[in-house]
């Protein structure tokens, strides 16, 4: 293997830590921003703001790098894993896309009550983190599965 394709390797797993580790730090967040009041959750708030930036920035460099591993690499696009981590990455860009900000926007209403959307960045976090680790399992175990 030359080293210009061990790099990408290297480009393309961090990412992947990038992109899937900041979301953990999250889920004891949930429990702050529970008992934060008044400007004390802001900061928690734009600490998921941050993360969800950081991850659609991670993604833009794990797919393009793992692109370039399968131009340069030994595996087709119709690979089984392949096609699942694919089908689960788009799956994952929508939910992603639709998922976080309009929740987060609701915080800044005060007629909104806080309970149920910290329940729901809860579930949302949980989702994603699945998502995101079905896609690492297919990437890591390659299962050949037709």
């Amino acid at each position: 293997m030359d080293i210009f394709y061990r790099i990408i390797i290297y480009l393309h797993v961090l990412s992947v830590v990038a992109s899937i580790g900041p979301f953990f730090i999250l889920l004891p967040m949930i429990k702050k921003l529970r008992t934060a009041s008044g400007e004390e959750v802001t900061p928690y708030l734009d600490t998921f703001r941050f993360t969800v930036r950081l991850s659609k920035h991670a993604g833009h460099v794990l797919v393009g790098s793992g692109i370039l591993l399968v131009l340069l690499g030994p595996w087709s696009w119709d690979t089984p894993w392949i096609v699942m981590t694919l089908l689960i990455m788009f799956c994952s860009l929508f939910f992603l896309a639709r998922a976080f900000s309009p929740t987060l926007r609701k915080f800044d209403d005060e007629q909104e009550e806080r309970e149920p959307l910290i329940a729901k960045l809860k579930r949302t976090i949980c989702t994603y983190l699945f998502l995101l680790l079905a896609m690492l399992w297919f990437m890591v175990v390659k299962p050949n599965l037709w």
